[in-house]
């Protein structure tokens, strides 16, 4: 998992820089001190601890409980991302949460073990907590689902999010509500439209009063194209100028070596190893 992880940052560094253009991405496979501080974090926490975080569980029941130390210590990996840059503020999507707490665990536990060194950082909850599965309103969105019209991707094409949320899961009633205790897919699609407008969810439902859930799974799916053409188009202009991603990405490494290695310098001297 964390090496599957390390390669994906290398191969959609392209969209990494579309969502946030000026900045420079390192993958931690570039950056060795990632993983040197998740070994250190992970002598520190008990097998229980990780065993019983909820993702661990949903995907190793999934997997058929056949999941992998890489997959149950990546939340040690995740607080090393964290930690190393000595972050104070994380934002994170509601499904993140109990990750958070590992962190700040791990951040205190060091802190009471070797004197105060990493701050503990807080949450910081985006305004949508949880994106849901388009076929299974329960779940959460994941782009390993392996039904491909459960998740929508930004690299989709106009066409594709127009049937997936044409097939969208949502219910017998036309009318369109939120109320995620009884109607989770109309309340899904809701969601969504109100992240990808910035309109609250109260003035989406306004909005939407005389339309039936099938015309109304239509509008999301155009606000959501409207939302990620840019983002899709300067993610083709990036591809086509490799070297000047690569300037970026070996720019973007050069700095998180030189932000990561002190702190783990200074984390080895405190466990012993220097």
């Amino acid at each position: 998992m964390a090496l599957h992880s390390m390669r994906k940052a290398c191969v959609f560094r392209s969209f990494i820089r579309a969502l946030h253009k000026g900045r420079e991405p390192a993958p931690a496979s570039q950056v060795p001190e990632h993983t040197q501080l998740s070994w250190i974090l992970t002598c520190m926490v008990r097998l229980p601890r990780l065993q019983h975080l909820h993702q661990w569980k949903a995907k190793n029941t999934n997997q058929k409980h056949d999941g992998t130390m890489g997959l149950l210590t990546y939340p040690v990996l995740q607080a090393a991302d964290i930690l190393l840059y000595k972050s104070t503020h994380v934002p994170v999507g509601e499904d993140q949460v109990q990750h958070m707490e590992l962190v700040q665990d791990l951040a205190q536990g060091f802190n009471k073990k070797y004197g105060e060194f990493f701050p503990v950082p807080e949450s910081i909850l985006t305004s949508m907590k949880k994106v849901k599965s388009l076929r299974d309103p329960s779940a959460k969105m994941s782009k390993s689902d392996p039904d491909k019209l459960a998740t929508v991707r930004i690299t989709d094409s106009p066409e594709e999010i127009v049937q997936k949320f044409r097939k969208a899961v949502t219910d017998f009633t036309s009318e369109v509500t939120y109320d995620p205790a009884s109607r989770g897919g109309v309340s899904n699609m809701v969601a969504i439209h109100a992240a990808v407008t910035g309109l609250p969810v109260e003035e989406v439902v306004q909005r939407s009063a005389g339309l039936d859930t099938a015309r109304y799974k239509l509008v999301v799916a155009d606000a959501v194209i409207e939302k990620f053409a840019p983002i899709k188009s300067e993610i083709e202009k990036l591809k086509l100028d490799k070297d000047h991603l690569e300037k970026v990405l070996q720019a973007g490494s050069a700095k998180a070596k030189e932000l990561a290695y002190p702190v783990c310098q200074e984390v080895k001297k405190l466990v012993g190893f220097l």
